[in-house]
C-alpha cells in the first residue's frame, strides 16, 4: 500500500490559479521573494563559463535576468497550467533520458510529494555533465507562524493541525542531492525578514504568492477567531520588532548538481596526496596520539 500524499497538489493548482486572480486584482506584486530567488540564479549561472543549448525551467511566470537568459540557447517553461510551453508536473517530467543541458526550479520543489524521485527524474533528464539549479524553502521558513499557531491551538484546542509545510533543511537537501547521483552538489541558503503591520497582512501575503497551506491532512474548516486572535497576540510578545511589526523569515536554500560525466573533477581518494599539510607549513607531521616534546 503507498503512502498517504503529504501535500494535496489539486488544491495547490486551485490556489495558484487564485494567487495569479488576486494579483491581477488588486494590481500588487506578490512575487517579490521568487524575483530574488532569479536573481540569485541569474547570478550563479553567470559565473558558468559555459552555453546550454537547450534549458527548461518551472514556474513561468519568473523570468531569468536578461544576460543570464543569453547563456541559454532554447529555454521552454513548463507547468501544471496553460500559461508554459508545455503542460507538465514536476513529480512526472515527461522528458526523455539525457536530453536537457540545464534544468532550472524557482521555488516549487518543496510541494513535491517525492522529493528524493523528482530530484532523481531531473537528474536522468540532463545530458552527461548537465546542470541542475534550483531553489525552495527551507526548514527556518516561517518558523514564528508555526510556533505561534501551535501554541494558540493548545491553548485553546488542546490540539494542533498542520498549518506549514514541513520543509527540508540544507543537510536534508545535501544528502538528497547526492543519494539522486548528482555530481558537485552544492547547498547553501539565506534567510530573508519581512515584516507585517499584523497577522492578517502576512496571510494575505501567503495567499497572494500561492504558498497558503496545501498538507493533504490540514483541517478543513475556518481558524476560530479565537485561535487567530490568540496566534496574533503570541506572535507580537514573541517576535515583533522595535516598531512592533511583525516579522516573518523565509529561508532559501539554493541547489547545484551536475549530470556526472568523465571529466567531471572527482575528490582524492584518503591518503592519496602527494603532499603533505605539514610540507606546506613548514612544520613536522606528528601521529596521531602522539606527544610533540
Amino acid at each position: 500500500m503507498s503512502a498517504a500524499p503529504l501535500f494535496d497538489r489539486n488544491i495547490l493548482r486551485l490556489k495558484q490559479a487564485r494567487a495569479k486572480a488576486l494579483e491581477q486584482r488588486r494590481q500588487k506584486n506578490y512575487g517579490f521573494l521568487a524575483a530574488h530567488v532569479m536573481d540569485t540564479l541569474s547570478d550563479r549561472l553567470l559565473d558558468i563559463n559555459r552555453t546550454f543549448p537547450l534549458a527548461v525551467q518551472s514556474a513561468p511566470s519568473i523570468s531569468l535576468q536578461e544576460n543570464a537568459q543569453q547563456k541559454i540557447e532554447n529555454l521552454m517553461t513548463f507547468a501544471q497550467g496553460d500559461e508554459a510551453d508545455i503542460r507538465a508536473d514536476e513529480e512526472y517530467l515527461p522528458f526523455a533520458d539525457q536530453s536537457l543541458d540545464l534544468f532550472i526550479s524557482p521555488l516549487t520543489l518543496h510541494t513535491i510529494n517525492d522529493l528524493p524521485g523528482a530530484l532523481i527524474q531531473i537528474r536522468r533528464a540532463l545530458k552527461p555533465d548537465g546542470l541542475f539549479l534550483g531553489a525552495l524553502f527551507g526548514g527556518e521558513t516561517l518558523y514564528q507562524l508555526r510556533e505561534c499557531f501551535h501554541l494558540a491551538e493548545q491553548e485553546i484546542s488542546g490540539g494542533v493541525s498542520p498549518r506549514i509545510f514541513p520543509f527540508a533543511d540544507k543537510q536534508q537537501m545535501g544528502a538528497l542531492l547526492q543519494r539522486a547521483g548528482y555530481a558537485l552538489p552544492v547547498v547553501d541558503s539565506d534567510i530573508i525578514t519581512v515584516t507585517y503591520e499584523n497577522l492578517p497582512a502576512l496571510c494575505h501575503d501567503l495567499r497572494g504568492m500561492g504558498q497558503s497551506n496545501i498538507i493533504a491532512a490540514r483541517r478543513k474548516n475556518f481558524t476560530s477567531r479565537a485561535i487567530f486572535e490568540r496566534a496574533e497576540a503570541l506572535y507580537r510578545a514573541r517576535h515583533a520588532d522595535k516598531d512592533g511589526r511583525l516579522e516573518a523569515g523565509f529561508e532559501i536554500i539554493y541547489l547545484a548538481g551536475w549530470a556526472p560525466h568523465e571529466r567531471q573533477q572527482v575528490p582524492l581518494r584518503p591518503g592519496s596526496a602527494e603532499t603533505s599539510l605539514a610540507d606546506h607549513l613548514g612544520t613536522t607531521e606528528q601521529p596521531a596520539g602522539e606527544k610533540v616534546h
